[in-house]
């Protein structure tokens, strides 16, 4: 039998996920229950358990779509730009993926990824994408891993004292994230083996 054009879409795990990830964003990651996702599909909270398997699979589930979404902002973020713009331009694109999914995010951290191989993953894809913005640096591979590394501490740092209202007044975060860039591109054309020859030359 064809159903028809109007019919609800029936109920499965994306859809699930889906729910989660709108209220999540919209009310906070804390106000995620269960019976909120239950509500919102117009189910049963019995049937979810054929989708998820309970709350932390859920939570797991937003974790993993977090970082997707993130790797996948950065690489757009990156396009045509090299060196130090495209160092920026991943930061400003990190930052408002935390604006944009701040419930979504907050689940990459609630949610541990040590041992859990797709999430792994989903973090060495971001990683990746922050080692082609380097890519354009004059870096051997183990400084192009740890400046990968440091990248993603510094914007993820930033962006959860930012969503949290943790940058104290009167400073402009604007200007407080300008400063961390310069710093940071600061750093990584030191890390290059042209400034260590030049640096030992002076003097």
């Amino acid at each position: 039998m064809t159903r028809a054009p109007n019919a609800r879409r029936p109920l499965d795990r994306d859809r699930v996920v889906s729910a989660a990830a709108q209220i999540s964003d919209a009310e906070g990651l804390d106000k995620l229950t269960l019976t909120r996702v239950a509500g919102m599909l117009g189910v049963r909270q019995p049937a979810l358990y054929r989708h998820v398997d309970g709350y932390d699979d859920l939570l797991r589930s937003l974790s993993l779509l977090g970082r997707v979404i993130l790797a996948r902002r950065l690489a757009d973020a990156a396009v045509g730009l090299s060196g130090d713009d495209a160092v920026a331009a991943v930061g400003r694109a990190w930052r408002q993926m935390v604006r944009d999914h701040p419930g979504i995010y907050a689940a990459t951290d609630r949610y541990p990824c040590a041992g859990d191989a797709e999430l792994e993953a989903a973090v060495e894809k971001v990683l990746a994408v922050l080692g082609q913005v380097l890519r354009d640096y004059d870096l051997g591979e183990t400084d192009r891993v740890h400046a990968a590394r440091t990248l993603r501490s510094a914007f993820h740092g930033f962006s959860h004292l930012e969503s949290g209202d943790g940058h104290p007044l009167p400073h402009d975060p604007e200007d407080t994230f300008g400063h961390l860039v310069e710093l940071l591109c600061a750093g990584i054309h030191r890390l290059s083996p042209s400034a260590a020859v030049s640096a030992g030359g002076v003097g």
